[in-house]
């Protein structure tokens, strides 16, 4: 049986990194995978090759138009739609289609929180699309619906979940992300321009105005009985895509660093996109570049009393179009890495 696959919001970012993605997946090399219907909105009618020459399999293939009838007939539909899009478009496709959202329309349980951060129609919740989550695997598979995660609470999450499932941390946490101007999407905007961000940092949305505040939260909340408070601030550095980010929170009396480090090897042992880094060693964006990877490491502050918890991923990637692919992967039953790249792009 061949699956089929349409890419809504082909030409976005994420679109365009699922696209690069699936082109060296083992399924679509073997035949067993089609990529269908390539859509997109202002740029409907241009060819591939005008809009993404980084993908030459589909140079000839034409953008069409974002309509439920165009996505419709595919097994797969990912969904590459900015905010508030996903949800009409999604309500439109047959049941049994897989529906992988990249946006945010489907993260949230709490109206109230959708409503203070977004606003608009709440659409509910889809099964949330961090596998290395304690039972959200098990929520993936055979599922019909998911929910992509943002890409900073990716890298907040699996920086922090460890320390807060184990109570080695008191869950009030300061969060900061420092990430590449990918990660604002393809639109047209002065900020984003090469002349405003390049020898540049910029802290934005800050002092809990960040969306993608009570994302964090509601992950951690998961996995302790204490009220989980996230101080996060987001800062754009002249990168063209990354995402590190430190997480600092009060460490819980009695915990050492011998205590930390097996806590954080054994929750995550098994897993194959996350690298626990030796001692000394700090995530790089660099290292991950590309990949669907996740560099963590971790650190007791004895003379403040913190624990600091560090990450770094690809925001495009394990961030966005990895997350995605690995959670049709899990749906489908494929292997979760196929298609998947562990090392990244050095130098």
């Amino acid at each position: 049986m061949t699956i089929k696959v349409a890419v809504a919001g082909a030409t976005g970012y994420a679109g365009g990194e699922i696209l690069r993605l699936l082109l060296g997946h083992p399924k679509y090399l073997s035949g067993e995978l089609e990529i269908g219907a390539l859509t997109g909105n202002s740029n409907a009618g241009q060819h591939v090759v005008t809009l993404m020459p980084h993908l030459p399999q589909l140079a000839d293939r034409v953008i069409e138009e974002t309509t439920p009838e165009t996505l419709s007939g595919h097994d797969v539909v990912f969904l590459g739609l900015p905010h508030g899009h996903s949800a009409e478009i999604g309500s439109q496709l047959p049941e049994d289609t897989l529906v992988i959202d990249c946006a945010a329309d489907f993260r949230l349980k709490d109206k109230q929180e959708w409503d203070r951060f977004y606003g608009g129609t709440w659409a509910g919740s889809w099964p949330y699309g961090i596998p290395e989550m304690p039972g959200h695997r098990e929520e993936l598979q055979n599922a019909a619906r998911i929910a992509v995660p943002g890409c900073f609470p990716t890298g907040a999450t699996l920086a922090v979940l460890p320390a807060v499932s184990a109570g080695l941390i008191v869950p009030d946490i300061a969060v900061t992300s420092i990430t590449g101007v990918s990660g604002a999407g393809k639109k047209a905007a002065v900020p984003l321009l090469g002349s405003e961000t390049m020898g540049s940092l910029k802290a934005y949305n800050t002092a809990g105005k960040h969306r993608h505040t009570p994302e964090m939260e509601q992950n951690l909340s998961e996995y302790t009985d204490q009220d989980v408070t996230v101080s996060f601030t987001p800062v754009l550095a002249p990168l063209p895509r990354g995402i590190l980010t430190t997480a600092i929170a009060p460490l819980v009396d009695g915990v050492t660093q011998d205590v930390v480090t097996k806590t954080y090897q054994g929750f995550y042992e098994g897993e194959p996109f996350i690298q626990i880094l030796p001692e000394g060693q700090q995530p790089q964006t660099q290292h991950v570049v590309g990949s669907n990877l996740c560099q963590i490491q971790v650190e007791v502050d004895e003379r403040a009393g913190k624990l600091l918890m560090t990450s770094a991923l690809d925001n495009l990637t394990k961030g966005t179009g990895g997350a995605a692919v690995q959670c049709m992967n899990i749906a489908l039953g494929y292997e979760e890495t196929a298609g998947l790249p562990q090392a990244g792009v050095a130098p």
